[in-house]
Order: structure tokens, then sequence, then C-alpha cells
């Protein structure tokens, strides 16, 4: 039997348990990635602990106010570090790997978390027994009672809350229509960071100045709205300015000390840059680098978004800079990488701290994605590739880090050099990078009310999102609705086995007294749109309580509609913006081959009664692995298969339908989304045995991707099924999360990337949104999960995001495990 042939990644990791050092080419960042690899994150406290302080001193004053002046106190009093070899400086916490709190949006799990997070299986977290003391006596007494959380569970209305929450402990999810808000203060963003370099922040705070020297003092809306708002956008400038000034004197410090000559001028060249921006515009590719890198730190101080602030365009914003510098002989293209190196081994050192257990389950890995888009169409519609979007793809191939998180923008026009290295890099089998469909997003960025340059420049955000800056402004986390919980729900009238006798959902009836499948498909239905209903419930509370908890001053001074109309961006409406948002069909291949089981063997073939199928699910298959073999057997979604997909077909447009007539209540394009992170695997084990043939309490099926193993045809066939399953007739549709997992054999060589290119090419014609592959061989997982510390540094794409294989739970585990592994394209 020959040896199987392994990916690059694979080929490291071999030579690694062989004993070979391997080592990145650059050696400054092969030094900074050895001071925190393979460590585990601890808890800093300093930002909850002087906002905290902050929002004592201002009680009663306007909460954009009371924010800007919370950020300040945290640029003058919070610990700046200059780490040792890193050429961009900017932390919101301490050295190594760390997270930060944010009591004012889930402080009520403050107590749980610091017993819980560094015993938990997902993504646990070091804390100092001072710091502990620290959040029990100073800072979570403040928050008890004020938090967004505790606000929005005593909001929700009795019957929508039974859904959300345990009625008799908020602090637990019930995961079947779960909100998302309470662990993050919005959804994925992504700044105008072109503002920063070309204008800074002297500027911004100037214009805010001006505005407000002009403002009516006789005027009640100027005095108690505008003049709040511009005095909030001139503390936050300061404050950014005051931070950044504060690591200048720290490098002047250390250099003053520094034995290495090459350290020293370093360090003044660090202090130089520090003075210059983000205060004033950029000069030089270095100085962009920096003002970009302190304006997402800071934004990371000032609130939790969801996936952490994404770094929009980069290979066009900051191609002019390195443009002129590699012209002008400042900079060379290694200079470069180094640069962006030190970005990425910057993020990879901030780990997204999630409270609650459900945020933490929601987000394995130490999950955040901070996605870096290139490619794409500029903004008056010709192809946007330049020269540094190909030196980032080199610098995904070359540096094993899982950060940034990479978005190749695809459409139908890219050239073939793009699409070829954007397949070696995938080749590489750490999962980068993820692909998103210009010939999807542009036209219904369009059909939603933007123009054609606004949806030309979109960045991806998030997993699977976009953005357009100055032009989004929905910022309200949405729901996640666990549709297999209403095919549960289906067969037992309204009930779920892990709940017990608890009347949860719809009564539907007893689906033994069901004589056809359009009785059962009805039944389904209901509970199907009665999850929808409380989904939007949920939203119009969440949309409604947000205002009065969350501000976000140095995001609304970045963002031209907020300037404008002189409102914060977590205001309910801003005049001219397009409200963007979601809810999330969770499991959707589970419920689409349950359905089409049910269909298709009890109703039309009748090779089971509905009570031979009831009694399997009940038992969990136990003793009935015929009746269990019968349901795998039946027609499945991934496979091209008319029958499955003509289900999935109706299930999408029932969503579309829904949304299209409520979501104008809300005053927001709610839109249809199939993209779960991890949030597939705590789902499921709230839904027992399902007529798939799945498991109780395993993990559903993530994003628009197959059940687990049911994708048999091949990957172009899951291609089509997603394509068949579409609505292309609604706008009301966002983003699809779609996972391919390939063997390194079937792609290997010039022949594989031809096809992986062509198969590339077949998606991008078909107008799917997401594709996403795992490179790697079965046996190799196996391996790390049996000795997972000679696989420490084994990355895997998870659910638009990579994450180090060791890192996830053994849930998650087998549940890429088992994910068809694909042998030819």
């Amino acid at each position: 039997m020959t040896d199987p042939i392994l990916s690059p990644q694979e080929q490291r990791i071999q030579a690694e348990i062989a004993g070979e050092q391997v080592l990145h080419t650059r050696q400054k960042t092969n030094a900074i990635l050895h001071t925190f690899k393979n460590t585990r994150p601890r808890i800093d406290i300093e930002r909850a602990k002087y906002f905290t302080q902050s929002f004592r001193r201002t009680e009663g004053e306007p909460l954009l106010l009371r924010w800007a002046k919370a950020l300040k106190h945290i640029a003058e009093n919070i610990t700046v570090y200059i780490d040792d070899h890193q050429l961009l400086v900017g932390r919101s916490g301490s050295q190594g790997r760390y997270g930060i709190l944010y009591p004012e949006l889930d402080g009520d799990f403050l107590g749980l978390a610091i017993e819980q997070i560094p015993n938990r299986v997902e993504s646990p977290f070091n804390i100092s027994e001072d710091d502990s003391r620290t959040i029990i006596e100073e800072i979570a007494p403040y928050w008890q009672g004020k938090t967004f959380h505790e606000n929005l569970a005593k909001t929700l209305p009795a019957e929508t809350l039974k859904y959300t929450y345990d009625p008799k402990d908020p602090l637990k999810s019930r995961f079947i229509v779960n909100e998302t808000a309470s662990f993050r203060s919005s959804i994925q963003w992504v700044h105008d960071y072109e503002k920063v370099l070309k204008r800074g922040f002297k500027a911004i705070k100037n214009e805010a100045e001006q505005k407000l020297a002009q403002l009516d003092p006789l005027s009640s809306v100027d005095t108690m709205e505008r003049a709040p708002f511009l005095q909030a956008i001139i503390i936050i400038c300061d404050a950014i300015v005051l931070w950044a000034n504060r690591h200048a004197r720290l490098a002047e410090a250390l250099a003053e000390k520094a034995e290495n000559l090459s350290r020293r001028e370093e360090l003044l060249k660090i202090a130089e840059i520090c003075r210059r921006v983000p205060e004033h515009p950029a000069r030089n590719f270095h100085e962009a680098m920096q003002a970009q890198w302190f304006t997402q730190m800071f934004s990371r101080m000032e609130q939790k978004t969801g996936t952490i602030i994404s770094n929009g365009r980069m290979d066009q914003y900051l191609f002019l800079y390195y443009q002129q510098d590699l012209a002008a002989g400042i900079i060379t293209e290694a200079d470069a990488l180094q640069l962006f190196e030190c970005m990425w081994l910057a993020m990879a050192q901030f780990t997204d701290l999630y409270l609650s257990p459900t945020g933490g389950a929601f987000n394995e890995g130490y999950a955040h994605w901070e996605a870096v888009t290139i490619g794409g169409q500029t903004p008056d519609g010709l192809d946007a590739t330049n020269e540094l979007t190909y030196l980032t793809l080199r610098s995904k191939r070359e540096f094993p880090l899982h950060y940034p998180d990479l978005a190749a923008r695809i459409h139908g026009r890219v050239p073939a050099r793009y699409l070829y290295e954007v397949a070696e890099t995938i080749k590489e089998g750490s999962g980068f990078p993820k692909l998103i469909n210009d010939e999807e997003v542009v036209p219904l960025l369009l059909a939603k009310g933007a123009s054609f340059a606004e949806a030309y420049d979109y960045a991806v955000s998030g997993c699977s999102e976009c953005r357009m800056p100055n032009r989004d402004t929905y910022t309200s986390p949405c729901a996640y609705i666990n549709f297999p919980a209403a095919v549960e729900m289906t067969l037992y009238n309204g009930k779920m086995k892990l709940y017990g006798n608890e009347q949860i959902g719809l009564e539907t009836g007893d689906p033994r007294t069901f004589a056809h499948w359009e009785e059962f498909w009805q039944a389904y239905m209901a509970q199907h749109i009665n999850f929808l209903k409380h989904a939007f419930i949920q939203q119009h509370v969440i949309i409604n309580l947000r205002a009065k908890h969350f501000a976000w001053p140095l995001g609304s001074a970045l963002h031209d509609l907020c300037m404008k109309t002189y409102k914060d961006i977590h205001s309910p409406v801003i005049e001219g913006g397009i409200d963007l948002g979601y809810f999330e069909f969770m499991g959707y291949g589970t419920v689409v081959d349950s359905l089409a089981a049910i269909k298709k063997l009890v109703y039309e073939e009748k090779k089971l009664t509905i009570l031979e199928l009831l009694e399997a699910v009940e038992h969990n298959f136990e003793g009935y692995e015929a009746t269990r073999q019968l349901l795998l057997h039946a027609p499945k979604y991934g496979n091209n298969d008319a029958y499955a997909d003509t289900i999935a077909k109706e299930l999408d447009r029932q969503c579309l339908e829904f949304t299209r007539k409520y979501s104008k209540e809300l005053g927001v394009h709610l839109d249809l989304r199939l993209v779960p992170f991890t949030s597939h695997v705590p789902f499921g084990k709230v839904v027992s045995a399902t007529p798939n043939g799945r498991k109780a309490y395993t993990p559903l099926s993530d994003g628009s991707s197959s059940s687990q193993g049911a994708d048999t045809s091949g990957p172009t066939a899951v291609l089509l099924s997603n394509y068949a399953s579409k609505n292309f007739g609604y706008r009301e549709r966002a983003a699809r999360l779609l996972n391919v997992k390939l063997s390194p054999a079937c792609i290997a060589g010039e022949e594989g990337t031809d096809k992986l290119a062509a198969f590339i090419r077949t998606w991008c014609d078909l107008k799917l949104w997401h594709l996403q592959f795992n490179v790697i061989n079965r046996e190799t997982l196996l391996a790390a999960k049996k000795e997972p510390d000679k696989y420490r540094n084994l990355i895997v794409r998870i659910a638009g995001y990579s994450a180090y294989f060791t890192d996830l739970s053994p849930d998650l585990q087998d549940d890429l495990i088992a994910r068809t592994e694909h042998t030819s394209l």
C-alpha cells in the first residue's frame, strides 16, 4: 500500500514529528511566534476595570458621551506594551495570548465565568487569583442588573422566552430560537480604514469641532442629541491619539536602554511613526499599516464586535502606499511581508473571549476572524487584482498561522494568474482563502438599495458576510433558529425529549394520525413558522433595547452617514443607510434529509409506518439498525437529487416569504442566512434522534453543506444541490456557508491545480455565495485526535475561519472527521 499524498501543511507537521526544525524564513516573525505558540490565553481585566471606573463617575450623562469618556480613561491608564521584535505596536491586553472583558454586555455571567472558564472544554482561559478577586469585588457588583443580557431576558414575552432561555434560569440558553445579541455588541463590521489613512483623526476631530460650533444653541435637538454626539467624536479622536503617543514615549524609553543597535533604530522609527499616525495622514506603507492597526485594536477595546472588526480590502487601500515605496526603494517585497506577518501575529495573540457558555460553544477553537479581503472589482467594475493581492496570498502560503482569515473575492473575469494562486493557496491545506462570489453578492446588494460603486466595493466581514463601509448601518445581532428542533416537535406534538413533558412548541397533533404527507408537512410548517415568529419577536425587542446599552463613538466617527446625521451607529434608524441583517437556518441538511426520508419511506413507498419510525427515533435506533439503514439510504441533500433538493428549495422559500412579509415591520432587511460557525454542535446537543438516521444529541449539518457523510455523489453534485435549492427570485437571501473536504491526492500537481480552478469557476458560474475547503487526509485527523501533542500545529477549516485542530472539542473534531472526504474532482 502506497503512502498517501500529503498537503504541504501535513508534510510540515510530519517533518516536525520526525524531529526536524521547521522554521519560517524571516527570523524576526519566527521569534515573535515562538513567544506565544501553543500557550493557553489568559484573561486581562484592565479594559473592564477602567471602563467600569469611568462609568461609575459618569452616570446620568448621555450614553455616547459616557462611552467616549470611558475609552479615553482606558487610553490614559491601560498598560501599553511593545513586544520584542515587533514592528507594529498596540495591544488591548497583556503580552502573550490574552482575552478582555466587556462587562456592560454580559457581566451577569462574570461569576459563573470565573468559575468555569479555566476548566471548560470549549476555549478555556487562565486567570490569576488577584484578577478574579478584582472582578468579583469591584467590577461585577457595578454591572449587576445593568447588563444587556439581563434587560433582554426580562423584556422578552414569556412565550418567546421559553424558546430562548430556561425560564427558571436565563443564564442557560435553550438552543431552540437562540438570540446572539447578548454575547456581542454588534454583528461583524468593517471600518473605513482609508479615511484614517488619508485624513487622520485630527481632521475627523476638526470636522466635529466645526460642526459643533455651527449648532443652534437654542435648538433642543442640537443641545440634547447633536452636541453630545460631536463631543463624543472629539473625545474619541483625542483618546486614540493619546494612546498612540503613549506608545511613542514607550518606544523612546526602550530605545535608550536597547543594547542592540538594530533594535534601537527600529524602536526610534516606531516612536516617530506613533507620533505621526493615526493623528495625521499616513505617508508610507509602514505608517499606513500602523494607523490601520491602531484603529483596529482601539476598536476592540471599544466594544465586542461579533467575529472582531474585519480588515476590509487591504490590497486596495494599502496598494498605493506599497507601490510608491517600492518604486522609491523605501521598501522591498520582503519588508512588506514582514510587516504583514507582524500584524498577523498581533492578531493571533488577541483571543476573543466569550463569557457565556453559549458564546463559547458557538465559537470553538478561540475563534475570531479579522477577514482580509483580496481581489474582487473596483468601484467602477474593473478587476481589482494587483501586486499586493498576490503578496497577501504568498504570505498565507509561506507563514503557518491561522490569522488573518483570508477572503478572496471571485468574479467571472478574474485573471488566470489570480485563480491559479488562489487554488495553490487552498492546496496548502490550512483552509485559506475562503471564497466569496461577486456574481451572487453584487446583484443582491444592488437589489437592496446600493449603488454600483458601493456594491462593487464591498468587503468580506466575519464568517461569510459582506459590508459596504459608509452605507451599511445595521449592527443588531440576530437569531439562530434550530429547525431540526421543529422536526422533533412535529414528531412529539410540540415537545422535545431533552425538556421532558414541557409544552414548548405548538400542539400540531399526533403524527400517528396523519394519513398523508401533506398533513405531516403542514404540521412541520406550523412549527417552522412559529419559530420564525418568535425569532422576529426577539429581534424587535433587541433592536429597541440595544441603543440603551451600547454606543460606538469610534465606529461612528469613521462612518459618513453617522457624521452627517449626528447619530451613533447603534441607533435603530440612520437616514440613508442600508440595514442588512439576517436570521440563521440551523441544520438545513438535517431537516431536508429528515423530511425527505419521511415523505419517501412512510408516505410514498410505505417501507415504514410512522409508528415504526417513531419507535426507532425514540430509542435512538438502539435495536433498530435496519430502520436506521433505510433512513440513511433515503434521498439526501448534497447529491444533485431532485427529490431532496425540491424539499430544500421549498424550506428556503418558506423562510424567504416570511421575511419578505414581516421584516418590513422591523425596518430592516432581515435575510435568510445559513452560517452556523460551530453552533451546529451545541444545537445538536438538544435535538434527539432525527429521521435522517442521525443519532441523538450529535451535531447537526452545518451551513448549506450536506449532512455529515451524506454527500456521496462527488463535490460537483454538492454545488448543484446548493444551486437547485436556492430561490433566485428573492432578494431576501444572505450568506450560505459551504464546506467541501478534499483529499490532497485529488488536487495534486499542476493537473490538480487546474481541476480546482475549474471547480471554482463552476461555483462562480452557479452564483453560490461562499465556498471553503479542507484539504487533508482523514488519517491525519484521526492521528491528531489520538496524539494531540504531536499535532499542535495542525490548522483546519471550521466555519468561515480556521483553528488549531487540537483546540477543538472532541465533538467538533468528530464532526470534521465525519465530513465526506472527496477523492476526485
